[in-house]
């Protein structure tokens, strides 16, 4: 089923007027159009529990995927049939990913520095924002000047993720 597919446009759609975010809608999307390619392209109106169970046992088995990944995987699902389907999934009694996630590098402030000094103008402002500031990058995109308040060396990060405002230091 590509996207073409009147069912995925519906899905699509049901996510957008729901306000799910553009990420999530994507990342929802993959992840039906994988179960359903896993379960030789049937309907998901034709499945249940059982291929569900199957789907995310085969990501924890055959594809090593990380816990976080088959929990975004079983999200999307769960989302496919109690939103959209209205269908309860019932007891899911697959296996469980056991590969964990790795923890990331970080830079020391001198690596920090040197990167910081090749930069300029508007890319070093940009960077010293997501790295000061913890900002995730489409936040930073939707800064506005009033979203800085200098005097209180904070700034308000408008329409975060899950579409909350929040402040943070500068």
């Amino acid at each position: 089923m590509s996207l073409k597919s009147p069912f995925l446009k519906g899905l699509q759609e049901e996510m957008r007027i729901r306000g799910y975010s553009i990420r999530t809608e994507k990342t929802y999307l993959y992840w039906i159009k994988a179960f359903i390619n896993f379960q030789h392209k049937r309907h998901p109106e034709t499945m249940g529990t059982e291929e569900v169970t199957q789907f995310l046992t085969f990501l924890a088995n055959q594809r090593n995927v990380a816990i976080n990944t088959q929990k975004i995987a079983l999200n999307a699902l769960a989302y496919l049939y109690q939103k959209h389907l209205h269908h309860e999934l019932g007891d899911l009694g697959f296996c469980y990913a056991t590969k964990q996630r790795h923890l990331p590098t970080v830079l020391s402030p001198s690596e920090i520095s040197l990167i910081l000094n090749e930069l300029d103008g508007r890319d070093r402002l940009i960077i010293e924002l997501l790295y000061g500031s913890g900002l995730r990058v489409s936040e930073c995109l939707r800064l506005r000047i009033q979203d800085i308040d200098i005097d209180r060396a904070s700034l308000t990060v408008r329409d975060g993720k899950g579409h909350k405002d929040r402040q943070t230091i500068l």
